[in-house]
């Protein structure tokens, strides 16, 4: 299984960016996807995921102005980010595992088996 992330860049506060994660191998629409983010000095966190039947979660941090969304024929997930800060610069990586039992393993890292290279996200303010 491969995850290529892209749609990085740079963006002024307020802006928006929408990222995607092309996937392709065997992760089939079962899986589950999620994005998560590595701000500079601090440790990889959970931003959205999305189970494959659709439900959703975020960080209370981007609750309401990010979105996450699958397009599962074409094995792509997408995080729309809007409203953006100058606290959301990060490198964000998408990563994808089989089914989980529950919503709140969907947080961990530690549940995910692949992961993409990382796209750049940059707010100025």
């Amino acid at each position: 299984v491969q995850l290529q992330a892209s749609g990085g860049g740079l963006v002024q506060a307020g802006g928006s960016l929408r990222l995607s994660c092309a996937t392709s191998g065997r992760t089939g629409s079962s899986y589950s996807m999620a994005w998560f983010r590595r701000a500079p000095g601090k440790e990889r966190s959970f931003v959205a995921a999305i189970r494959s039947g659709g439900n959703t979660y975020y960080a209370d941090s981007v609750k309401g102005r990010f979105t996450i969304s699958r397009d599962s024929p074409n094995d792509t997930v997408y995080l729309q980010m809007d409203s953006l800060k100058p606290e959301d610069t990060a490198v964000y990586y998408c990563a994808a595992t089989r089914p989980l039992a529950s919503a709140r393993a969907h947080y961990s890292t530690a549940n995910y088996n692949y992961w993409g290279q990382g796209t750049q996200v940059t707010v100025s303010s």
